[in-house]
């Protein structure tokens, strides 16, 4: 059984990974690159995060191409992927492994291997 003083000790070995994994796209594989050496649950499950947040962002931007609709949608969209993005910032900073509102399960789920 593992005792609160080893889960804060693990929980800061990965948290610098996973704050940088939210700071830029680069960050994003700068993050991915270092975990890879240690392979940290904190830091995997931000970067899960991390990475969804990311290609919802794209999949916005090819949203907004569309006149009207797609600008009012990806107008929305960028205003709660902001929400998203702070609310997994502040996790990662808090040393907490929750995911983000919305889709955080969605990214959990499909980057299961990663």
């Amino acid at each position: 059984m593992e005792t609160t003083e080893n889960k804060t000790v693990v929980v800061n070995e990965g948290k610098n990974i996973a704050i940088i994994a939210y700071i830029t796209f680069i960050g994003l594989i700068i993050a991915f690159v270092m975990n890879n050496e240690k392979k940290e649950p904190f830091a995997s499950c931000h970067i899960k995060q991390s990475l969804g947040l990311a290609l919802t962002g794209l999949a916005l931007g090819a949203i907004g191409m569309i006149p009207i609709l797609g600008w009012i949608i990806n107008l929305v969209g960028i205003f709660v992927l902001l929400y998203m993005w702070i609310m997994g910032l502040m996790n990662a900073i808090n040393g907490k492994e929750s995911t983000v509102p919305f889709l955080g399960e969605k990214y959990k789920e499909w980057f299961k291997s990663i």
